[in-house]
């Protein structure tokens, strides 16, 4: 394990999203707090979801965590798909980096993208509302798994895209409709009971509970119930990572 390779792509990584952190950082801040000011105005007073806690706070989790997940994804699969329509992935290709390396470089920068976000959000939202912290190392974990799980899966959809347009669509048609469709703005408990099973087949549900949990020590499934599903989508997605960068799968003719 060359770590001072891995460290150096690492750096190159972080350098690239924070040269433009006004769309990487500021902005999706910015949209969440949006959510957070329209959607807890309207429904504040009118939804109350767990006992004790009020809709704007129950929001802030979700919102997090679906700031979290989203910045995550695009921070590799930009990066890669950038690389190949530029023409710049060979000089990332060429040096002696293991699949290991390039893996923990690419999806530690994601990491690190992800909580950045998250913590803007969260730093801006305790003005707004109160933010109760049940479990601080629930809340981590979760943060950093879900992060964790979406840049390995950015990294998927960079591999696999050839042009901006495929990227878009993995976004579209599957990021957003499976983010928006995981509790981040009610309870499954609340749905028909038909669609509160369905929902359980949602990966990004699990990340939004065990998540939600740490704040106020409720979910809708047992913790870790929640943490076992994301453990499992950590492995898998990992291996299928390393996997394809061993095979050179689109990565050798990009």
């Amino acid at each position: 394990m060359n770590w001072i390779a891995c460290y150096t792509l690492f750096r190159k990584e972080i350098s690239r999203f924070m040269k433009v952190w006004l769309q990487t950082v500021i902005a999706p801040v910015v949209t969440a707090l949006l959510y957070l000011l329209v959607f807890g105005h309207v429904l504040e007073g009118r939804v109350e979801v767990f006992e004790g806690v009020s809709y704007t706070s129950f929001l802030i989790p979700g919102l997090l965590m679906m700031t979290v997940i989203q910045n995550s994804f695009a921070n590799t699969s930009s990066s890669l798909i950038q690389s190949k329509v530029m023409g710049s992935l060979i000089f990332i290709m060429l040096p002696p980096f293991s699949e290991v390396e390039f893996f923990l470089a690419y999806v530690g920068a994601a990491i690190m993208r992800g909580l950045a976000v998250g913590m803007g959000v969260f730093l801006l939202a305790v003005f707004y509302v109160k933010v109760p912290i049940d479990n601080i190392f629930i809340v981590l974990a979760f943060a950093i798994l879900g992060s964790y799980i979406m840049g390995a899966l950015g990294m998927i959809a960079g591999i696999w895209a050839e042009k901006f347009d495929q990227i878009a669509a993995f976004q579209s048609f599957i990021i957003m409709p499976l983010t928006f469709l995981s509790g981040v703005f009610y309870s499954i408990s609340s749905l028909p009971p038909i669609w509160s099973e369905i929902s359980k087949y949602n990966p990004f549900f699990y990340m939004i509970d065990g998540f939600r949990y740490g704040f106020f020590g409720q979910s809708d499934q047992p913790i870790m119930i929640s943490l076992a599903v994301m453990l499992v989508a950590a492995l898998v997605l990992t291996v299928i990572c390393i996997t394809l960068f061993r095979s050179g799968y689109k990565l050798r003719d990009a």
